[in-house]
């Protein structure tokens, strides 16, 4: 195969690292064309011969996508030693053992987002692809043993996140209600408390929603492929979701967030807790 051809066979893969290292599909994109620019540049106009070119279009990608991220975060002092690029990265092939894992959960990602971009990459590389430690440490231009400690540092940070990392009130409300528009069952699963509950008021009740859903599973079943006409509000300081019907909130789902988790959802639908509902734009007031 040329180099086009092999590029296009590697393009999906290549994808689905950039995409979960930088956890945005239209970024990803740009990051891989880019690929391509330096690959075409490297071969057509300096004429390089690239032995094993998966692997230097990983380590390419890779960087390229950590250039983005140090873009985004101020750079911790751990993260200022790293050499030159180059555009002829040597690295031994990590794409024969590569499978793509399934996307991040919203929790999971949130910590991931939070951390240094040298920790982000070698987490991702290492837990979500398989990529040995000498394959991580050449992209990041540091030892293998350093590799294997950002690696480690970052499980550590995803496995127990501080108070820091931990999602937000507003952010897992709204996580819950993308997920049940959206219908992805998994993801409300990880989202809901295995004790959560839907009740009810009765003005709620009498517009029809139900009065009472027990059981993780149940309540993850109700939502799922639902509230598509939903939209994020406040009711009072808290952050819910209500159904509107013609510019007016009509049931107002109320949260209840524990330790990141849905713990319940109450339908509320009285007057004096319409009262209360203020749109949001999705994100925190303060």
């Amino acid at each position: 195969m040329d180099q086009t051809e092999i590029f296009e066979a590697e393009r999906p893969r290549l994808l689905g690292i950039a995409g979960r290292v930088l956890a945005d599909h239209a970024e990803a994109e740009d990051v891989v064309q880019q690929a391509w620019l330096r690959l075409d540049r490297a071969v057509t106009r300096d004429g390089i011969e690239i032995e094993n070119l998966p692997a230097w279009l990983t380590t390419v990608t890779t960087r390229l996508c950590l250039d983005r991220l140090r873009s985004r975060t101020p750079v911790p002092v751990e993260d200022v030693e790293f050499g030159d690029h180059g555009d002829q990265p040597t690295v031994p092939d990590p794409a024969d053992d590569v499978a793509l894992a399934d996307t991040v959960g919203i929790a999971l990602q949130a910590v991931i987002d939070r951390l240094s971009p040298r920790e982000r990459v070698a987490f991702v590389l290492h837990d979500s692809f398989g990529f040995e430690f000498g394959t991580i440490a050449a992209v990041l231009d540091t030892t293998p043993a350093a590799a294997r400690k950002l690696a480690s540092r970052a499980r550590s940070k995803v496995a127990q996140p501080s108070s820091e990392d931990a999602l937000a009130d507003w952010e897992v409300v709204d996580a819950f209600m993308d997920a049940a528009r959206g219908g992805d069952f998994e993801r409300l699963l990880q989202l809901l408390a295995p004790d959560a509950v839907v009740g009810a008021d009765e003005a709620a009740i009498l517009a029809g929603t139900p009065a009472s859903i027990q059981g993780r599973d149940e309540v993850a079943t109700f939502f799922n492929g639902s509230a598509q006409t939903a939209l994020s509000v406040f009711v009072g300081e808290r952050p819910a979701s209500a159904w509107y019907l013609k510019g007016e909130a009509k049931v107002v789902f109320d949260f209840e967030v524990v330790d990141g988790h849905v713990a319940g959802i109450t339908f509320r639908a009285a007057p004096d807790v319409l009262a209360q509902v203020v749109r949001r734009d999705g994100a925190d007031p303060k």
